[in-house]
Parts: structure tokens; sequence; C-alpha cells
């Protein structure tokens, strides 16, 4: 029988992240093309995070007492159900069925959006305790590179295979996904010989939280994924209306917003293949934490004064007038730079604290709070970008200024791994 390999969790995630790549972007953009303003934008980027709130932690224990397999193919398959929604959505002429529509395919992405919870017990699994920081991070390069070719594939979709194209692809290529992992992902754990405490949904959230530096982790993670989505639900609109661009009517303009995401995936994915390992050994977890938080505040106060008027091209950027979008991918690459230093050792250090029998149970934990987040802050920065565009971003700023602070004072040293979390078996 083969054993668990980290290169086949790594591709199951990547080719699921395709798809997310590839309809995340187009989301704001669509709903905005349908007549949805601010409040409503945000309340459909927050349909997906509102259902992952619910069942991820419900997923992580499940995978817990069932196993990682199972959870993962069941969440693989409703994935290409939602982007065939997502997809018939985007043909309809009635707008306002169109929007409907597109909260309900959001809603049921996020009910199946077990994948990263799994996978990174999945990971935990496998690999041992001083390790899983730099192993986490293949499963965010996996959603850098998500995208990356997420993003490139959705504007050439969008480009030649008109508004429903995205969709398509994004639903066969989450089909595909769950026949690879059918026919070569084996199981990282067997639960069947071991007692698994199975509590209600909210005792698994107040257990978890009351464990202290646990808690204390999930909460950064709350933090810094609010301000993330904040800049995530944001940028598309944030750009074409500092850039002067017509997302409605320029396919041309809505693919630059395409790429400005694939180039942060680029920098995402560079920074968790090959430089968290690195940088863990020399600084620790915990500053690293610290100092990714500071990076990402520093670039989300730059952002919202960066304007210009030309479009962005190779030939633009060499040019004088061309200079403020230099200084928006600079911007943007300190933010990557900044997001993607904060979940590899994050969850690195509280999959180390954590029992390897509760492994998807708190990471689930982690990740519901992290949808909670991508719930309240789409709202948040959607509504508030049309009154006063950078109050989301100076906002979020002071919250990551201040939750540095709090989390320096009370994390203290960096605690020794949880000598029960170790591997079930060493990972190929």
């Amino acid at each position: 029988m083969k054993k668990p390999s980290v290169l086949i969790i790594f591709l199951t995630v990547f080719i699921d992240l395709i798809g997310f790549g590839i309809v995340v972007p187009l989301v704001p953009l669509f709903s905005k093309h349908f007549g949805a303003h601010g409040f409503t934008i945000g309340v459909i980027i927050a349909s997906f995070s509102a259902m992952q709130f619910v069942f991820a932690p419900i997923w992580g224990r499940l995978s817990d007492r069932i196993g990682r397999r199972p959870v993962l193919l069941g969440s693989t398959l409703g994935a290409a159900g939602s982007y065939v929604l997502f997809a018939l959505s985007c043909g309809l002429e009635n707008h306002t069925l169109a929007l409907w529509m597109m909260i309900a395919s959001r809603a049921f992405a996020g009910i199946c959006g077990g994948n990263i919870t799994v996978a990174q017990a999945y990971i935990a699994d496998i690999t041992l305790p001083e390790h899983r920081s730099k192993r986490m991070g293949l499963i965010g390069m996996a959603f850098g590179l998500g995208f990356i070719f997420g993003p490139i594939i959705g504007g050439v979709s969008l480009k030649y295979l008109g508004n429903t194209g995205p969709g398509w692809i994004a639903a066969g290529l989450c089909a595909a996904n769950f026949l690879l992992a059918l026919f070569i992902l084996v199981e990282s754990r067997k639960p069947a010989s071991e007692r698994v405490a199975q509590r209600p949904h909210l005792d698994q959230w107040l257990h978890t939280l009351r464990a202290p530096k646990i808690g204390l982790l999930v909460i950064v993670f709350f933090l810094a994924t609010f301000c993330f989505s904040c800049f995530e639900s944001t940028l598309p609109l944030l750009v074409s209306d500092n850039f002067h661009l017509d997302i409605r009517s320029d396919e041309t303009s809505a693919t630059t917003v395409m790429y400005l995401f694939a180039y942060c995936g680029i920098i995402g994915a560079f920074v968790q293949g090959g430089a968290i390992g690195r940088l863990v050994k020399m600084m620790g977890e915990p500053k690293l934490i610290a100092l990714s938080l500071v990076l990402t505040a520093i670039s989300l106060a730059a952002l919202p004064f960066i304007k210009g008027t030309a479009q962005l091209s190779w030939g633009i950027l060499l040019r004088p007038e061309g200079l403020t979008w230099v200084c928006m991918l600079a911007a943007l690459a300190l933010l990557s730079v900044g997001t993607n230093l904060t979940r590899p050792p994050l969850f690195g250090l509280l999959s180390n604290l954590t029992h390897e029998h509760e492994q998807g149970a708190n990471l689930g934990v982690a990740q519901g709070a992290g949808s909670l987040a991508r719930i309240l802050g789409p709202i948040f920065a959607t509504t508030t970008l049309q009154y006063l565009p950078p109050l989301p971003y100076l906002t979020c700023t002071l919250v990551l200024l201040g939750t540095v602070v709090v989390f320096a004072k009370k994390m203290g040293r960096e605690p020794s791994p949880a000598l029960s979390a170790q591997p079930i078996r060493a990972a190929k």
C-alpha cells in the first residue's frame, strides 16, 4: 500500500485552488456588473465564508473521526458543483436572479470548503513537529500558485469563452481533482482504534479558545484574515476607481485586475515555497508572525493613496506616467510578503500545541475563525469604501499594529512542541 505523500496532498490542494483563483477575483466585478453595490457585494463575497464558518470545524472533527481522505473527496466534488452554479449565474440576463444564484453558488462552495482544514491536518499527521511550519508553507504555496494560474486562466477564459467560461473551467478542474484524489490520495490516519472526543459545535470552539496560546493564535489568525479579506474584496474596486478603469465594459481592464492577483500569487508562492523554512529557523514562529503583521500593515496604509490614469502595461512601467503603477506593484509585493509569512508559522505553531487526536478539530476552529473574518471583512470594507476609500485600509493598519503589540506581550517565549503531536507515519 502506498504511503501518504506531501506531494499528492499538495497537488490536490493546488488544483482545487486554481478553481478558487479563477472565480474569486471575478465575484466583485460580476456582482457590480449585475447592479450590486457596496453592502450587497460584501454579502455575496461573505456568503462563502458564512457557510465555511459553520462547516470548517465540522469537517475537521469529522476527519479526526473517519479519516482525511473521504472528507477531502466529498468537499472537492461539492466544489465542482458550486462552480457549475457560478457559471450558470454569469450567463443569466435577469440580474436579480443572477445575483441570487451567485450567492447560492458561493454559499454552497463554503459548505464544501473543507479542503484546507483537512489538508493541514493531513500534513500534521505525516510530519514531525519541528518541520510542520515549513510543510504548512507548502499548503500556502499551493494557495499562492492557485492565485497565479487561476486568475490567468480566468482572464483568458473570460476573453475567449465569455462570462460563463471561468465558471465552467473551474468546475472541470475540480472534477478532475476529485478523480485524482479518488485514485491516488491515500489515507494519512487510522482513527478506528483511537477515541476521538466529539464535542458540539459551540463546545469545540470554547474548548479551543480556552487553551491560552492556542486561543491567542486563533484570534491573531482571525484579525489577520479580516484585514486580508478587506484588501482582497476591495482591490478590484479600488484599482478601477484609482486608475479610472472601466471594468464593466473593458475586458482589458478586467484582465488587469486578474493579473494583479496573479502577481500577488507569484510572490506568495515564492515566499511560502522557499523562504518559510529558513526564516522559521532564523527567527522562530512568534517573531516571524509579528514581522508579517507589521509588513502587511505598512502596505495597507499605502494602497488607497496610489492613483494614476494610465493603463497597466510593460511599456508604461518604463515611462514617467507609469510611476504610480510601479508604486502599486511595490505595495502589493510588500503586502504579499507580509500576508504569506503569517499562515505557515501560525498553523505550524498551532499544530505543535495540539494533541494529535484533535488536529482536525483545532485547525477547523482556526479556519472557522478565518471564515468569520471573511464574513465581516468584505461587508465592512465594501460598505465603507464607497463613502471613504482609505477608511477600510487605514482601519486594518491600526488593527494589525495593535495585534502585534498584544501578541508580542502575551505569546512570550516560543513554547515547545507538544510531545503527543507525533506524525502517524513519515512523509515520502
